[in-house]
């Protein structure tokens, strides 16, 4: 599967278990550790974690074949899963606040935006 289509895929699943102001952002060429990022708000703790845990179900569904690298937690408010070219950070609306990474990244593209 192709990066940016795995991007697409990720921020659907993300939208249809009520993920929060998602984004999909190219960064080919300006980040040397990922080609997309797709950054989501999750509203509670619970929520942050079943948005993780619905991505590790599908990410072999995805046709990746393993499961993503995770780092973070529901209770520190990030969640980061690293699907090689394609990172997903889902952050707690203080965490997203805080850190900015659309200010941090934003030489790269928007592809995608679901409200």
């Amino acid at each position: 599967m192709e990066p940016l289509e795995l991007g697409h895929d990720l921020a659907d699943a993300l939208a249809e278990k009520k993920g929060e102001d998602i984004l999909l952002l190219d960064l080919t060429g300006v980040c040397t550790f990922a080609d997309y990022f797709v950054l989501a708000t999750g509203l509670s703790e619970r929520t942050l974690q079943a948005l993780a845990d619905d991505l590790q179900r599908r990410f072999k569904v995805l046709g990746v074949g393993r499961r993503a690298l995770s780092e973070g937690s529901a209770s520190s408010g990030w969640i980061l899963l690293d699907f090689g070219s394609v990172i997903v950070h889902l952050l707690s609306p203080a965490q997203r606040s805080f850190y900015r990474l659309e200010e941090l990244w934003q030489e790269g593209r928007v592809i995608l935006r679901i409200a």
